[in-house]
């Protein structure tokens, strides 16, 4: 799918099917230039209808060959896509997102048991004043020590996740299934590239945010009181407004960034011309994206919160015990079968929504339906 020239649409008047009349030899199988209901009117009399006004037919649905019709997107329709992609291409799409979330799990639990299961001494980290520098300094050695592992695991699982399932997408919109093989083929030779991504956009955000944070701590550090003494000090405010600018920032950055993956993985684009293709097609469009993504992720945390519930209850009957005390490796294991439960079935809906949230943007700026359809055989 590569990147068409920019085109400007005519109104409505995008592809369409043949309305098989077989009259309009020029306009081959998309119509004619009038758009939809427009052809036709000059031959007339002008005194049909009522008022003398001609009557034109209702114009014909937009092809759908696959998830999703071949026009700009609502909001419901881009969230059933996601859902319709999963449903019709189940075997392919759990799979994919089934076997990454099995292993990040797995590597998570297993690093949580090895480093993280003494709760014990994490609590003298809130009191430490009971422990001496030693024990804390381990504590939060090995807190991080296991934080970070577990979060590099989940990042390429999240990356390759990410890759397949836009494949996957990408076919589904043209009614053509794709296999677990078929996806990994066209994903391997972009995973380079798409980590890189996924390292520069976090990267960028976290400076943004620190950024907005220096001037507060400049003035605390400055002050005689300090953050912690007076309440009405300018650092604290400073630092409390630079706290929300840093957020405002980070925010924008990702909303401006958040189509780069499918157009790195769609249109063979590099990383930073992926961000700039995201950026161009976000532009005027970014609080309904916004909007569209903050949904799709609390429809994610939703779909987690309830493969959770199932797995604490029986976490609760088998062991006996609160997980807040200690943690048990059978209470690791019923805990990470529900969290690679939730995330194998979210998955699926945010790399769904993020490319056809692409592809409806590229249909909105460039006409893009009209390559699909010609794609699909339409």
């Amino acid at each position: 799918m590569n990147d068409s020239p920019d085109r400007t649409p005519q109104g409505r008047g995008r592809a369409r099917a043949n309305s098989g009349s077989g009259n309009d030899n020029s306009g081959g199988q998309w119509g004619n230039s009038s758009g939809w209901g427009g052809g036709g009117g000059s031959s007339g009399n002008g005194s049909g209808g009522w008022g003398g006004q001609q009557w034109s037919p209702p114009p014909p649905p937009a092809p759908r060959p696959g998830v999703v019709p071949l026009r700009p997107l609502g909001v419901g329709e881009i969230l059933d896509g996601a859902v319709s992609t999963t449903r019709l291409y189940w075997r392919t799409v759990l799979g994919v997102s089934a076997t990454v979330a099995l292993g990040t799990q797995a590597a998570g639990t297993t690093v949580t048991g090895l480093w993280f299961r003494d709760v014990a001494g994490l609590n003298k980290l809130a009191d430490p004043g009971t422990a001496d520098l030693h024990e804390v300094l381990d504590a939060v050695g090995k807190s991080l020590g296991s934080l970070t592992v577990a979060s590099l695991v989940g990042l390429v699982g999240t990356i390759i996740a990410s890759a397949m399932l836009t494949v996957v997408v990408s076919r589904a919109v043209l009614g053509r299934p794709a296999s677990m093989g078929d996806a990994w083929r066209d994903a391997r030779p972009r995973l380079l590239a798409l980590t890189g991504l996924f390292l520069l956009v976090p990267l960028l955000m976290a400076a943004a945010f620190a950024v907005c944070l220096v001037p507060g701590l400049a003035v605390a550090a400055g002050s005689d009181a300090g953050i912690s003494g007076d309440p009405s000090g300018g650092g604290a405010g400073l630092l409390a407004l630079g706290g929300l600018a840093g957020m405002a920032a980070a925010a924008w950055l990702w909303v401006r960034y958040s189509l780069a993956a499918p157009a790195l993985m769609l249109e063979k684009q590099g990383v930073i011309g992926a961000m700039r293709r995201s950026a161009k097609l976000v532009r005027g469009a970014g609080w309904r994206i916004f909007g569209i993504q903050v949904l799709a992720a609390f429809i994610v945390f939703m779909i987690g919160s309830m493969a959770q519930i199932p797995t604490s209850l029986i976490d609760g009957l088998v062991t006996g015990e609160s997980t807040m005390d200690h943690l048990t490796w059978t209470s690791l294991i019923i805990n990470g079968v529900g969290a690679a439960i939730g995330s194998a079935l979210a998955l699926p809906i945010t790399a769904g929504v993020t490319a056809l949230l692409y592809m409806d943007q590229r249909i909105r700026r460039e006409s893009l339906d009209i390559e699909l359809a010609r794609a699909a055989g339409m």
